[in-house]
């Protein structure tokens, strides 16, 4: 039966490839999806797939019922794009000035439409139940997840799934990994308040350039002194804003960054630490300092005995030497959320083009990606189900 849907799934390569560069085409921002999941629950009703439409907000459930008893297992792709303008020179850019799937997400959707109908052509021979989740926003805090799983994506499902194509690992391998795989993120707003003055009188006022400054600096201790060096941690400001005239001292300087952790207490420990060493380090200098830490996604994490079922799927389907253990990853994923409510595992498939020149990192202007990830994608996940089942 495994080997008759691996057959089913490479004939269905073509097909997937046109469903991708059609969404490729047409991307639509986080949370603001309209078309997009319409088309996908089409789709998935012309298979004759169960479907609801709606999910959590815009997301799309179908399910497969197999003929047999068994397990229900479910399988998650995002459909959400970027604000970014696509610049790449191909026939299938995207027809929306300044969005663009510069993520993978339309090779994830198509991958998973793929393995839908392959599955559904032989759903009078399978055992329990397939649900597909096509989600909404995850590129966007809160994400679309969290919406899905309250409005019941997952009830009944007893182990989930999913994959992230990677345009910078080598295409015809897997990547997996136990336990932590992506990190948390929390958003960080730091404004430093001073008193303005003339350029040319600075002791006259308070520098919240100079607070800010010293502020910035001081943060990296808490990556080099507060933090275990065993565990990652990651604090990085990436804006820092103050002033609009070279002879003005500002009355107000503001910082913006992250922070990048897996371990639940130093995540803790990191926002302490920010807002303690901004205040402080403010208030020495003669200013004040207010400090925002804006919870993000939670780090991911794969449950070690639903990653060994995605390791042996991906081990008989593509061989021992193309299924790699990955280090973790400092980018985040709203997968995260479903499984800390049901057992499972999320891992990458490399999808890096065969012209180097042709390779960029993803959310660029010129992402693109060896569109036979979603092909092995798909693989991967009919192995997974049908060795999940036999568990």
């Amino acid at each position: 039966m495994q080997s008759a849907a691996m057959t089913k799934i490479e004939s269905l390569y073509e097909e997937m490839v046109a469903i991708r560069r059609h969404l490729h085409m047409h991307p639509e921002l986080s949370h603001q999806e309209v078309e997009t999941p319409a088309f996908i629950a089409d789709k998935l009703e012309e298979m004759g797939v169960e479907v609801r439409r709606g999910v959590g907000g815009r997301g799309v459930v179908g399910t497969i019922r197999g003929a047999k008893p068994g397990k229900t297992i479910a399988f998650r792709a995002d459909f959400d794009a970027l604000p970014i303008d696509d610049k790449k020179d191909v026939t299938y850019k995207s027809t929306v000035p300044g969005v663009m799937h510069a993520c993978g997400h339309d090779g994830h959707t198509a991958g998973l439409l793929g393995f839908a109908k392959a599955m559904v052509a032989m759903k009078d021979e399978l055992p329990g139940t397939i649900v597909l989740i096509h989600q909404f926003g995850e590129e966007l805090s809160p994400g679309g997840a969290r919406g899905m799983i309250e409005d019941g994506c997952l009830d009944g499902v007893d182990l989930v799934y999913g994959a992230h194509i990677q345009s910078k690992m080598e295409n015809g391998r897997v990547f997996v990994r136990d336990g932590f795989l992506q990190a948390s993120e929390d958003a960080l707003k730091i404004i430093v308040k001073g008193y303005g003055t003339h350029g040319a009188e600075p002791h006259t006022g308070v520098d919240p350039i100079l607070a800010a400054s010293h502020i910035m600096v001081a943060l990296q201790s808490i990556v080099s002194r507060n933090a275990d060096p065993l565990k990652e941690l990651v604090v990085s400001i990436g804006k820092f804003h103050a002033g609009d005239a070279d002879n003005v001292i500002p009355s107000e300087a503001v910082l913006e960054g992250t922070i990048r952790v897996f371990d639940p207490a130093l995540r803790k420990l990191a926002g302490e630490r920010v807002t303690a060493i901004a205040e402080n380090v403010a208030r020495a200098m003669g200013a004040s300092a207010e400090v925002i830490v804006e919870t993000g996604y939670d780090a991911l994490w794969n449950d070690p005995e639903a990653m060994d079922i995605v390791r042996s799927a991906a081990i008989e389907t593509l061989g021992e030497e193309n299924v790699i253990e990955t280090s973790p990853v400092m980018p985040v994923e709203d997968f995260a959320y479903y499984t800390q409510v049901k057992p499972g595992a999320y891992f990458f498939v490399g999808a890096k083009m065969e012209d180097d020149r042709l390779s960029f990192p993803h959310h660029h202007e010129n992402f693109d990606f060896h569109e036979e990830a979603m092909l092995i994608a798909a693989k991967v996940f009919a192995a997974t189900y049908f060795k999940a089942q036999a568990m």
